[in-house]
């Protein structure tokens, strides 16, 4: 397993949000959420201007195996995705953390980064799924 970077909150859900200090959170999936679904072959990413909610879908990943959708970990517009996905999503299964993000968003309110968990938090979810 790869180490969690510990700038990042995560959803149970295998979602990784890492605060900006803009207002802005950056989103992707966990490397463990790639590993599970495997040599990913598209993504569908949200529209710039878009408005999501909180533990909402809003894209999705496609792998040879199965689609999955992302939930957003927190309310907000849509400020930028990430477009190098379309020609390249098996970015995500290289660098989930780094390159592999999927959109940006400009939270409407802070708090919620405070509802998801930690890195150890996560470590800890990931460690009790395996047993």
């Amino acid at each position: 397993m790869s180490e969690i970077p510990g700038d990042l909150k995560f959803l149970k859900s295998h979602e990784w949000a890492r605060a900006e200090g803009d207002g802005r959170v950056t989103v992707g999936i966990s490397d463990h959420a790639q590993g599970l679904l495997g040599d990913l072959v598209y993504v569908e990413l949200p529209n710039v201007g878009d408005r999501i909610q909180a533990g909402n879908a809003s894209a999705v990943v496609e792998s040879v195996k199965a689609a999955s959708d992302v939930y957003s970990p927190v309310t907000g517009k849509i400020v930028e995705v990430n477009e190098a996905l379309a020609d390249k999503p098996e970015t995500i299964n290289e660098d989930a953390y780094g390159e592999g993000w999927l959109f940006v968003i400009e939270m409407e309110d802070a708090a919620e980064l405070n509802a998801l968990l930690g890195p150890d938090e996560y470590a800890d979810q990931l460690d009790s799924e395996e047993h």
